[in-house]
């Protein structure tokens, strides 16, 4: 299991979430405290918004601790919006190309879960993958797969539903394969005006997810596991919710893959 971190508001310095805090993107990547894997080392990666609609992006296959180069980066970039990973890789290679996040025009995405069985159906979720995007297809992770499979069904103009119905279909072959978990799904999208938390499995275990509005910095947080231990704000999201953040607010919607059709 992966942990990530992301950011909408006013511009900060991205070292203000990922490498300062006491409990940091970078500390969580070799001490989480919420998941089966306490050390997410197989790579790392930041996609943010600055001055054009789409996002840099870097990524490398070092564990995000020992990488100077990113220490430097978030300490010298600010930014609106942000989102940050930390890998710990559920079967495939560690590659750049399977390290998050995944970038399409103005989107950035990242995922923490796992598709049931997935090494046993890769080839029909690739098939899932419209044509038009199939050439994005760098990597060989089930993210980067759920990824372009929800821009064929129409992300750029319905980004909930058109998630929800990427994760439903991926879900379905999970459970034709049997596999168990079938579908474990946190996951964040950023377009560089909203932000979109999403938390749902298909059993008792969505991974964690939290939230906090800092006045100090005038925007949103949302982690995998709060950034300060013992500090008070951060609301636990419940599982089956997608978190709508823009501007100062943020609003909450049902999401429920499940119901929609595979």
């Amino acid at each position: 299991m992966c942990r990530w971190a992301a950011y909408l508001g006013a511009p900060i310095f991205i070292e203000d979430l990922v490498t300062k805090p006491g409990h940091s993107l970078i500390v969580q990547s070799r001490a989480a405290e919420e998941c089966k894997t306490s050390i997410n080392a197989d790579g790392f990666g930041i996609a943010w918004y600055h001055a054009r609609p789409e996002p840099g992006l870097y990524r490398d296959v070092f564990p995000a601790w020992s990488d100077p180069n990113l220490k430097a980066l978030c300490a010298q970039v600010k930014s609106h919006a942000f989102i940050a990973h930390v890998r710990a890789s559920t079967g495939t290679a560690i590659s750049r190309n399977n390290c998050h996040p995944f970038t399409y025009g103005r989107y950035s995405f990242v995922h923490n879960g796992q598709v049931g069985g997935y090494d046993g159906f890769r080839k029909t979720a690739d098939m899932m993958i419209e044509e038009s995007y199939y050439p994005h297809r760098k990597g060989a992770t089930d993210s980067e797969a759920l990824f372009l499979i929800a821009l064929g069904e129409g992300l750029e103009a319905d980004p909930v539903g058109a998630m929800g119905r990427a994760v439903a279909r991926l879900e379905a072959l999970a459970r034709r394969s049997g596999v168990l978990p079938f579908m474990r799904f946190s996951a964040a999208l950023c377009d560089g005006q909203r932000l979109y938390a999403f938390r749902y499995a298909s059993d008792e275990n969505a991974p964690t997810l939290y939230n906090r509005w800092s006045e100090s910095r005038k925007g949103w947080a949302i982690v995998s596991e709060p950034l300060v231990d013992g500090e008070g704000g951060w609301c636990a999201q419940e599982a089956g919710t997608v978190a709508i953040f823009e501007g100062t607010k943020v609003s909450f919607e049902r999401f429920a893959p499940e119901c929609a059709p595979a």
